[in-house]
């Protein structure tokens, strides 16, 4: 096969799409979860709501969005406006803070100027999300889907690269910038990077000439992906939809309170954990691209076994890391969570990349953008909703608090356990895997 079939063009905007969008999402999942931590209030609560709501949008928004681009036949300016549109939400929230709630509504109570502020931070990153999921998980998934056909592994092998190099850049390249410049310098920052993506999008995306409009009507369309006839045609498809809902609320148990764990549990500071990421993340990236180039031609529901158990494997190491190694050296439990969290992120990435390409593989290339909403509702809608409010159950029932200094309240501090639930979730994904290897699905 030759892995550059797919052409210079196409790859440039296939990184250059990917890698932006995961940084947005990054800093989505990272720092305005911190930004409300750290400086709001210092409330897992919130940040479990603001991550449920920003999955059911983000799931109605691609569901629609989807539908829409196959009926204009254009992916293009989906991409590129929404990009624009997605920085210049991302900035706005260079301008809200406690402070300017304070002044821009004239309160004084500090607990409402809080309360004022974490409703503010949740509508705009609502709103931020639309434009997000217009762009990136309805258009931009439906065009790599659209062009990838020749070196489809290739591609979702370095498309999931993308979370880990994001996360690099931004949990430790970025760090340097909100050290420097505050979480204003970061939004900005990140928010031009956005917009000017966009603005080269309208100059180099071209859609697949097989891409034509479709005039079929919008109530059918959405409830196409949702039709008995749809789901026994394609039964393969939804039992890795399955497969990836279960995948995603096991990762969504931990993932979201993974920086305030070791932050606040393990006792990292930015610096320390900053290491610990960027070696997990730099590792985890080589792995993914150098297994990627091989994964096509091979078996990947066997390798979706090997995987997932992986995963597994790395969620209850970590558990047991984080539980009975925090007294040690600073060293050697950075070492340690390093390994084990290198272990956990590469059967992850793993994971995700073998679904997608699954998923990518069983969609039928006419309804593409159809079943993008399905698709979200199995990878964000139901893992963003159950995933964050199982953590949250299990950092509230396992008693660790503190009092936030800032306003009085008791915070709480996620816990190891939220591992090693998560670990016991995912041994559900053997289930439609095993469903899937036995039987015969087109």
């Amino acid at each position: 096969m030759n892995n550059h079939s797919l052409g210079g063009r196409l790859w440039f905007v296939l990184i250059l799409f990917g890698l932006v969008g995961q940084i947005a999402w990054s800093v989505e999942n990272i720092y305005f979860n911190l930004f409300i931590y750290n400086t709001i209030s210092k409330s897992t609560s919130s940040v479990t709501l603001m991550v449920q709501l920003s999955g059911i949008v983000a799931t109605f928004t691609t569901l629609i969005a989807g539908i829409l681009s196959d009926k204009l036949g254009n992916r293009k300016y989906f991409i590129s406006l929404g990009y624009l549109l997605w920085g210049l939400l991302t900035l706005s929230f260079a301008f809200v803070s406690k402070e300017n709630t304070s002044l821009w509504f004239g309160i004084s109570d500090e607990s409402k100027i809080i309360q004022l502020t974490i409703s503010i931070v949740i509508t705009l990153d609502c709103i931020m999300t639309a434009f997000g999921s217009t762009a990136n998980d309805a258009a931009f998934n439906a065009f790599v889907t659209d062009n990838t056909s020749e070196a489809r592994s290739l591609a979702e092998g370095v498309l999931s690269a993308m979370p880990l190099l994001a996360m690099l850049i931004v949990a430790g390249g970025f760090g340097i910038i909100v050290t420097a410049l505050g979480y204003p310098g970061l939004f900005i920052g990140v928010g031009t990077l956005m917009s000017l993506s966009g603005l080269i999008g309208l100059l180099i995306i071209k859609d697949n000439p097989n891409l034509i409009r479709q005039n079929s009507d919008f109530l059918s369309d959405l409830t196409y992906g949702f039709q008995k006839s749809v789901i026994q045609k394609h039964k393969r498809l939804y039992l890795y939809f399955l497969a990836m809902g279960i995948y995603g609320i096991a990762s969504q148990i931990y993932m979201p309170y993974l920086i305030i764990f070791m932050q606040e549990y393990l006792n990292f500071n930015a610096i320390q954990y900053s290491i610990v990421l960027a070696f997990v993340i730099l590792g985890a990236s080589c792995i993914t691209i150098l297994l990627g180039k091989h994964f096509d031609g091979k078996n990947k529901d066997t390798l979706l076994f090997q995987f997932s158990s992986l995963y597994v494997f790395g969620m209850v190491s970590l558990y047991l890391v984080s539980k009975f190694l925090k007294t040690y050296d600073p060293n050697i439990v950075m070492i340690s969570v390093g390994l084990t969290s290198l272990i956990l992120i590469t059967g992850f990435v793993q994971v995700l990349a073998l679904l997608g390409a699954q998923i990518r593989d069983y969609t039928p290339s006419e309804n593409t953008g159809k079943l993008q909403g399905i698709r979200m509702i199995f990878f964000v809608l139901i893992p963003m909703f159950i995933g964050p409010m199982i953590g949250q159950k299990i950092n509230e029932t396992t008693n660790l608090t503190y009092i936030d200094p800032s306003n009085g309240s008791i915070a709480h501090v996620p816990s190891p356990e939220i591992f090693i639930t998560g670990a016991i979730f995912c041994l559900f994904i053997f289930y439609p895997l095993t469903l899937i290897k036995r039987g015969k699905y087109n």
